[in-house]
């Protein structure tokens, strides 16, 4: 080999300083780790990084002030067990750096122009500000992606070489945070205060393809234990370095090889640093592995391949032409991608395999849920248990990505992998696949105790690296002269990181307080009074709803039915009104990606004309008794315009919507929603309410129970809320999932 490669990084060590200086997130950084119980019930909970076992057990290593709140226990002043760290680290915070590399193609159309970023973040800092990025995630390096000659390309020489190169490589960009491992530096937080601190490599955040080359094992074996590569699923011990290390001592190449899957000629980075150990720091990847592996590889093509061996071919893409017709008329909703051609598309995004996991379930296997609620003699496209599988894998998804995990919720988390292992022998039985051997649904077994090491794996996710591409990479690129775009690049990430620290310290000086012209920008024109509404939405009684809902405003402790009021009681409104085509609801939502403070945001449109196309009138929930928990305080309306109008000299912001009634008492057994209905009035039409926007919690997405029949081509999206009954799809987002259980 006579190649050189360049290997392009700047200073992690600054990298890290500049984390922890930043006063955006000073508030939301633990200085130790600890361990966290719930006030009401003392029970174990996990939910940022240095609530896990991992940072408890590390601070073992020096000795951390003892602290005890009405919710969180802190690590004990402690002898340091490592002889090689200085006993001044006594009292000193500990700061894990955590890694995170994913290969990426910027364009296809002028070359394969191939990536590799090295990111960095610290485990001190919350969860929600890690999905948020917001200066605690940066790009310290990019890797060298060394490329030869077919003939040499599968040769094991040039294969052994490419792995130690990506070792030495981050070996080499790291040393300069190796002194300060052993010893301690002081250094000023965001907060303005002065701290020791002393640093250990944290997890590293990557798909299974670059597992395999961390922990230097052969491919198809598990990085995280010694399962044989053909039963995965047995219990088997964790591998750690001491014990890999006593084997290469022990057994030959060969043996290693075959029986232990360990490549004994590379040394992981990690044993360069202390107390690394690779096999330790391998942190749960939700996206590529779950969501991309298990459901898109696996789940969505074993279903292919059943309906082929079901029905033939010819009959088989039939079915699916028309799953692919009811995924596109899947209602549209805010922050969930629309598929208009079904899911068949060659380059399936993270975002794309996140999106359709929402509503792939529904339209691969409502027909045979209707045949169990409507028309039980009739047969559906895939057997029951089909439809539990999938139903268990996303229950797993969701119960993972809470932005708290209790006790409790490894229980029903360790119940949703038992179920997924029993329900997906019927692609067994049915001989659709030979082994569940597969490494990523195996990982799936290692969730329990990934959590309890690391807390809430959703402050882990490799989708947190992947969403920073676009801004570290690929906008930087397309902003470059595309000729050795790299160091162009990194100039650029350089400059952007310098406007970042300008605007921090511009907000910390009060320099961005003053307010800025705004546009106002006119949509469409809309209905300026009650009349002129009335017909825009063919309501005709919607003055006398107007007139109600204003008796129930003025009255608000009158516990009478207002049917029952006169109506020259009611109050009466002839003035203007303002109508909207949208409204935004703010709510607290850390399990999702969402703000610094765990804020998201989502828009209810009410619109006639969605981006020039057809009517978008999205769905909400209602609060109704806010007493009750989930969905028995709530109600689902179709909101069919937003409007305010005055009284008594103060505006009255409200909606129009529709009422949906629920389908039982109970969500449906087999896929786990809530069924709903339009709900009818006494004289047989539609159920319009005036309702207040403070009583809408949050939009709703609402899927539709199409049944056996095959779907028309000419039903589109807009049209399923007025056709079918229809699912509350709590897989919506993660918020839906906990409010809508």
């Amino acid at each position: 080999m006579t190649e050189s490669y360049d290997v392009w990084f700047c200073n992690p060590h600054q990298v890290v300083q500049n984390m922890l200086t930043n006063p955006d997130y000073a508030s939301e950084v633990d200085l130790r780790p600890y361990r966290e119980y719930a006030t009401e019930t003392d029970e174990h909970q996990w939910q940022d990084f240095m609530s896990g076992d991992w940072a408890w057990n590390q601070a073992v290593h020096m000795s951390l002030p003892f602290d005890v709140s009405l919710t969180k226990i802190y690590a004990q002043d402690q002898i340091a067990e490592d002889p090689a760290i200085d006993t001044a680290t006594h009292g000193s915070t500990f700061v894990p750096v955590i890694l995170g590399s994913d290969k990426t193609t910027v364009s296809v159309t002028t070359g394969q122009n191939d990536y590799y970023p090295l990111y960095a973040s610290i485990g001190n800092v919350w969860n929600n500000v890690c999905c948020a990025h917001h200066g605690a995630l940066a790009v310290v390096g990019f890797l060298a992606m060394p490329k030869t000659t077919k003939q040499h390309a599968k040769t094991a020489i040039f294969r052994r070489f490419h792995r130690q190169l990506f070792h030495l490589s981050l070996s080499f960009i790291l040393q300069n945070l190796k002194p300060g491992m052993t010893k301690p530096e002081v250094m000023r937080f965001g907060d303005g205060h002065y701290c020791c601190v002393i640093y250990g490599l944290g997890p590293y955040i990557t798909d299974y393809e670059e597992q395999v080359l961390l922990a230097c094992i052969v491919r198809s074996w598990c990085a995280k234990c010694t399962s044989d590569s053909k039963s995965l699923d047995d219990d088997n011990l964790l591998r750690s370095r001491v014990h890999t290390d006593t084997l290469i001592e022990e057994c030959d190449h060969g043996m290693l090889w075959d029986e232990y899957g360990i490549i004994a000629q590379l040394v992981p980075f990690t044993n360069d640093y202390p107390r690394a150990d690779i096999h330790k720091l391998i942190a749960p990847d939700l996206l590529h592995q779950i969501i991309k592996g298990a459901f898109k590889d696996h789940l969505v093509t074993w279903v292919e391949k059943y309906l082929v061996a079901t029905h033939g071919q010819a009959q088989a893409d039939i079915i699916l032409d028309d799953i692919d017709r009811r995924i596109a008329a899947a209602p549209a909703f805010s922050g969930l991608h629309r598929f208009p051609q079904g899911h068949n598309f060659k380059q399936w995004t993270g975002d794309d395999s996140k999106a359709l996991m929402k509503v792939f379930i529904f339209f691969v296997f409502s027909a045979n849920t209707c045949i169990q609620v409507y028309l039980p003699a009739l047969e559906g496209y895939v057997p029951m248990d089909i439809i539990r599988t999938f139903r268990a894998l996303l229950k797993f998804c969701y119960l993972v990505c809470h932005n708290v995990i209790t006790e409790t919720s490894l229980n029903e988390i360790d119940d949703a992998v038992a179920r997924f292992h029993q329900y997906r022998e019927i692609f067994k039985d049915t001989e659709i696949v030979s082994t569940f051997s597969l490494p990523c649904q195996h990982l799936i077994k290692h969730y329990n105790t990934l959590i309890r090491l690391f807390g809430a794996p959703n402050g882990l996710c490799s989708s947190i690296t992947e969403s920073k591409h676009i801004k570290a990479v690929k906008e930087p690129w397309r902003r470059s002269s595309r000729y050795k775009a790299l160091g162009q690049m990194l100039v650029t990430n350089q400059h952007l990181g310098g406007l970042t620290a300008s605007h921090q310290d511009f907000y910390a000086h009060r320099m961005l307080n003053s307010t800025c012209l705004t546009s106002y920008i006119e949509g469409t024109k809309r209905a300026q009074s009650i009349p002129e509404l009335s017909t825009e939405l063919c309501i005709p009684d919607l003055a006398d709803l107007i007139q109600c809902f204003l008796f129930e405003q003025s009255n608000p402790k009158d516990a009478c039915d207002p049917t029952e009021v006169p109506l020259l009681e009611f109050p009466h409104y002839r003035g203007r009104i303002s109508v909207f085509n949208s409204a935004l609801s703010t709510f607290h939502a850390p399990s999702d990606l969402s703000g610094i403070g765990g804020m998201k945001r989502k828009h209810i449109r009410a619109c006639p004309l969605w981006r020039n196309e057809c009517v978008r009138n999205d769905c909400v929930f209602v609060i109704t008794d806010s007493n009750a928990r989930g969905m028995l305080g709530m109600d689902v309306a179709h909101v069919m315009a937003f409007f305010s109008l005055r009284q008594h000299g103060r505006p009255i912001p409200c909606a129009v919507v529709c009422w949906f009634n629920e389908v039982g008492n109970a969500p449906d057994p087999d896929t786990g929603m809530w069924m709903v209905k339009p709900a009818f009035s006494a004289q047989n039409t539609l159920h319009f309410a005036i309702i207040h926007i403070d009583t809408i919690f949050r939009a709703a997405h609402l899927l539709p129970v199409f049944g056996t029949v095959p779907l028309s081509p000419s039903i589109k999206f807009h049209h399923v809320l007025n056709i079918f009954k229809l699912y509350i799809n709590k897989f919506a987002d993660h918020h839906a999932f906990e409010i809508a259980s």
